[in-house]
């Protein structure tokens, strides 16, 4: 079907998360909101971004890191059986049924935390996302615990943003159907469409209900932004891990001036392609071990390529809603020693999903293994600690660090 790679795909980004917070290798995810929150429910997602492909191989030098964690085992992570699953399909196909419906009910009772069931069309319309555009009124919303949407954040410029939409309103309905107990994939296709189409949107805010009508529009995002600091300091933020982004960042890391240090800006990054974080993590490493990872117990890795800058002075800035391709970055540069990381603790996404495709053409993505850091860390459910712990300041402190390897004024 289109959208599906012709070889295996895995995913790196959390599904049913609320995050204070998306071949070749695939890692698939509904963007989360709030994961620092502790909030949990169905991942929260864009019009814009919905579960984003991640290709090993989605944000943000050096000087000695802090000890390290000991290597330790990833816990095993329940998973759906995939060949339950397809033949449940099969069998609802043949009476008539959903099979998407019959996967899911596979799924929910497998205790798989991160696997999903999408139709043809959510799949197509995330695959989408990888290019880092999209049609749609420019929202990001997140399911709260009691099922109902809101909306977490307003692409500037965007219909939404010049209908006055806000991070915070609760979004009530898309075209008189109510979106309180959908899925964030739900929602993400109710307010996808065709370019110029009108869409209706019932909203709270505050106690007052709002509508809001708006026409949906191509958007597009910036998975990476640079932007300068006193004392020759380049900040190179990565949103998420898009085709492209990886080498936007090298070319950021070659413009930056010389004898400068670099902040790789990764908080509230759920991830992306998994090419995109290695090329991304190539930027700062000369070759070498990105991440093992293993499917169904065979074990693969992940290496950088050769001739990356190691010398720059580097710092990785870290937060809860960091996860999955980001969190492998980090572990890459903390493991090999070559960035401090400074934030606070990251998600703990270390689980890898494969996609399979079922006969009404939805798409069942089961867990499948694990992955580590170069050091042997599984990070699922345990996240990356960093050398500098920082809730608040945190561009401050690292200003500090960089400042005290002889960078900045």
């Amino acid at each position: 079907m289109p959208g599906l790679p012709s070889i295996p795909a895995f995913c790196l980004q959390p599904r049913d998360v609320r995050r204070g917070a998306v071949v070749t290798l695939l890692f698939l995810a509904a963007v989360g909101v709030g994961a620092g929150t502790g909030s949990w429910g169905d991942g929260g997602s864009a019009d814009s971004a919905g579960p984003a492909a991640l290709v090993v191989g989605t944000e943000p030098d050096a000087a000695p890191p802090g000890p390290r964690v000991p290597a330790q085992a990833p816990r095993a992570a329940a998973t759906a059986d995939r060949d339950a699953v397809a033949r449940a399909a099969a069998e609802a196909v043949a009476e008539g049924k959903s099979a998407k419906s019959a996967a899911q009910d596979v799924v929910s009772r497998s205790g798989d935390r991160w696997a999903a069931v999408y139709d043809q069309g959510e799949y197509e319309a995330f695959a989408d996302d990888l290019d880092g555009h999209w049609t749609g009124v420019g929202l990001w919303a997140g399911r709260l615990r009691d099922g109902r949407i809101e909306i977490d954040r307003v692409q500037p410029g965007s219909p939404a943003a010049r209908a006055g939409m806000r991070a915070g309103d609760r979004l009530l309905s898309i075209d008189g159907q109510g979106v309180t107990g959908l899925r964030v994939a739900e929602v993400v296709s109710l307010l996808r469409g065709s370019a110029g189409t009108p869409v209706e949107l019932k909203l709270t805010r505050g106690g007052t209900d709002l509508t809001r009508t708006v026409r949906r529009e191509e958007l597009r995002s910036e998975p990476v932004t640079v932007r300068s600091l006193a004392g020759g300091i380049t900040v190179i933020k990565v949103a998420s891990f898009t085709r492209g982004s990886g080498d936007r960042v090298r070319s950021a890391v070659r413009a930056a001036p010389a004898g400068g240090g670099v902040m790789l800006d990764l908080r509230g990054n759920t991830g992306g392609l998994v090419t995109e974080a290695v090329t991304a993590a190539s930027a700062f490493l000369d070759g070498g071990l990105v991440a093992t990872y293993d499917v169904r117990g065979e074990q693969r890795a992940l290496y950088a390529a050769p001739g990356g800058d190691t010398a720059r002075p580097l710092v990785a800035l870290i937060d809860g809603g960091t996860m999955s391709a980001a969190e492998l970055v980090t572990g890459a540069l903390q493991d090999r020693g070559r960035a401090v990381v400074v934030g606070t603790r990251t998600f703990g996404k270390g689980s890898v999903q494969m996609p399979t495709e079922l006969p009404d053409g939805s798409v069942a993505e089961l867990t499948v293994g694990t992955y580590r850091t170069p050091a042997g860390r599984g990070l699922d459910g345990t996240g990356i600690t960093p050398d500098l712990a920082a809730a608040d300041g945190v561009e401050e402190r690292a200003r500090t660090v960089l400042g005290g390897i002889g960078v900045g004024p």
